[in-house]
């Protein structure tokens, strides 16, 4: 089966479940139900796109198909944010109760970070990328700390707020913010077009590019701040799922087997629309909406997580 044959079967698949998603159990009511779920529709395919490109991008400058943007500490900075708001103002601030405020402080947050972190880091020769995923890591765990011991001593009212941002829901998606998620996203995808071609040279590792006259250090910069924006921007519109990129990243290797990012990128984009739509319409219509959608893939992606280390560990 060719790619073509392939991309064509994921894009049907994602049509399919979009439509069904659109038109099922609507009554008849065309004008209130179609604004609605399509709204919810669009967030669905930002997400997803958003996560799927970073996390595609980010195993292939880190050259391992096991970690997630999420190892760097960008879920945990969100969750400082939203935390640290609510703790020092309160959860009626302007800062909560304005979404595109809200918007802006947590994704302004997440790239003014990142582009500090990155440019002490790279700043001295020596640093490779492992060296920042250990401090990534290392601030990930400060920032979860930093949110435990805050929310521990906040009104227990004002927890049911910090407790509505730990988990995604594309619910409560504030449609405000989709124009500026979609205008940033087609942005940032025009921008890393010419550079996909060096992500087929920089998966060959670090020694390997840098013979072939690829100038890593900075196309690794760079990716990481395309990295850094796409999270930002996912994160802070419907909130952290951790292991979607992770899944859909390693679904579309299995499936196309390819090395080839011009095809590895789009492809894993309608994964992630299949995976967001279907797992929202078994949210909506097995579970009536007792669970979220963030719960269910966090919990098969961990299951995926612990076959792929079970996987690596018999390869060794």
């Amino acid at each position: 089966m060719g790619y073509k044959t392939k991309l064509t079967i994921l894009i049907l698949l994602s049509v399919i479940l979009a439509t069904i998603f659109m038109v099922y159990d609507s009554g008849g009511h065309w004008e209130y139900v179609l604004p609605r779920r399509g709204k919810i529709l669009l967030a669905i395919v930002i997400t997803g796109a958003a996560i799927a490109f970073a996390t595609v991008v980010f195993q292939t400058i880190t050259n391992n198909r096991i970690l997630t943007p999420s190892i760097i500490g960008l879920d945990s900075l969100y969750m400082l944010i939203q935390t640290f708001v609510i703790f020092t103002f309160g959860s009626m601030s302007i800062a909560m109760t304005n979404a595109n405020l809200n918007f802006v402080l947590s994704a302004g947050g997440m790239i003014l970070f990142s582009f500090v972190f990155y440019q002490l880091l790279f700043r001295e020769e020596g640093h490779n990328i492992y060296f920042l995923l250990l401090v990534g890591l290392i601030l990930g765990t400060f920032f979860s700390s930093l949110t435990t011991f805050m929310q521990v001593l906040i009104d227990p009212n004002e927890f049911q707020s910090v407790q509505n941002r730990m988990f995604a829901s594309f619910n409560n998606v504030n449609t405000d913010l989709l124009l500026i998620s979609v205008v940033s996203f087609i942005v940032i995808s025009v921008y890393c077009l010419r550079f996909t071609k060096f992500l087929d040279v920089i998966s060959l590792g670090k020694d390997h590019s840098i013979n072939l006259g690829i100038p890593y250090n900075k196309l690794i910069k760079r990716m990481l701040f395309v990295v850094a924006i796409l999270i930002s921007i996912s994160t802070a519109l419907v909130g952290p799922i951790t292991f979607l990129g992770l899944l859909v990243a390693n679904v579309t290797y299995e499936f196309l087997k390819t090395y080839k990012h011009s095809q590895i990128i789009p492809a894993s984009i309608f994964v992630s629309i299949i995976a967001l739509v279907g797992g929202q319409l078994i949210v909506e219509r097995v579970f009536t909406f007792e669970t979220t959608l963030s719960v269910i893939i966090n919990f098969i992606g961990g299951v995926y997580f612990l076959y792929l280390l079970l996987k690596e560990r018999k390869s060794w």
